[in-house]
């Protein structure tokens, strides 16, 4: 039995792929690790075959042509065998004694299992010495089985990422979570669409995901983020459109509210990088994609314009924009996302 698919979509990783792989290798049998090459360049294809080649009943190899983050995490989805499953990003890593919690945990459950499993992760800025652990003791029980009914208020520095989730392989499944090809930013679809899916929640309180922050072509690199803000407003549309909110509010009001705050996020990102750009056709995008909800959804729409955070970035003139911009680098500095 194999309690965790881990798939590791690979691209040029050969700086710092064995790190992530050596993390997750802890887990022995009772774990598959998927590596998918995607179409790299230099020696990735090369590292990964020799850990298939060394770990036969652990890692599974796949090469194929570039694609893109979000194709490998489709081909990786497609591929699992795992109870749960798990992306893991090729310069992230796992804690070693958090791992070793989680699945002694994995073992111990009797009855039926949690659909989603929540952990904490850690902004790792490796190469500077800091580190910043994101939890969330005030939304979830700690280590007790619960509904989104039950789930405490978000604070405004918290959601759900990629890195904090583990999903059940069948709820992903189930959901047909699909991400698009050559496009940045599709974790954001792939952490919103499935919630309501899982009916269960499990919380641990461990550090357990080591988010690397520091290259200077990271997709979360301010500059690189600007450089490509269409993908990021493109999947900010995708995420908006992908779920009926009005028929997860009848089942769930508690995560509906939750996953209106989420596109409030993205709506809030989108809008700092178009102001940090500050080009008429800057301005001109975030008002196209501000519109581009009002046409979906105008309920929403005023619900976003004037009841959440993101409301805040689309106030009018230069004073607004330096208001946004200010309370943005506020952020930054005290959080340290980026």
């Amino acid at each position: 039995m194999k309690y965790i698919t881990f798939a590791v979509p690979c691209y040029n990783s050969e700086n710092y792929m064995r790190r992530c792989v050596d993390s997750l290798l802890i887990g022995g049998k009772d774990v598959e690790i998927i590596l998918i090459d995607d179409g790299s360049s230099d020696r990735t294809a090369q590292i990964a075959d020799e850990y298939e080649i060394e770990y036969p009943d652990i890692v599974r190899v796949v090469h194929k042509e570039n694609g893109g983050h979000g194709s490998g995490v489709n081909k990786g989805l497609e591929l699992a065998n795992g109870i749960y499953h798990k992306v893991v990003d090729s310069d992230d890593w796992f804690d070693k004694e958090s791992y070793q919690k989680l699945l002694v945990k994995l073992k111990a459950f009797t009855g039926e299992r949690p659909d989603l499993i929540v952990c904490n992760y850690v902004y790792d800025h490796l190469d500077e010495g800091i580190k910043k652990s994101m939890d969330y003791k005030n939304v979830f029980p700690i280590e007790k089985q619960c509904t989104w009914d039950e789930i405490g208020k978000f604070y405004p520095s918290q959601y759900l990422i990629m890195h904090s989730l583990m999903f059940q392989t069948k709820v992903l499944r189930e959901s047909e979570v699909k991400l698009p090809e050559h496009t940045f930013y599709v974790d954001n679809l792939f952490s919103y669409k499935p919630l309501p899916y899982a009916e269960t929640i499990y919380y641990m309180d461990i550090d357990l995901y080591h988010y690397y922050l520091g290259r200077d072509d990271q997709s979360v690199n301010e500059k690189v983020l600007m450089k490509r803000i269409d993908q990021q407003i493109l999947v900010t549309d995708l995420v908006t459109r992908s779920v009926d909110l009005a028929e997860v509010k009848k089942i769930h009001p508690k995560l509906e509210a939750y996953m209106v705050r989420n596109i409030s996020i993205m709506l809030t990102i989108s809008s700092i990088h178009l102001l940090l750009i500050d080009t008429a056709d800057s301005y001109k995008k975030r008002k196209d994609m501000w519109n581009h909800v009002k046409e979906y959804n105008e309920a929403l729409y005023y619900r976003l314009r004037f009841r959440t955070l993101s409301g805040f970035t689309y106030l009018p003139g230069k004073i607004g924009a330096s208001l946004t911009i200010g309370g943005y680098r506020l952020a930054k500095k005290v959080y340290r996302f980026q």
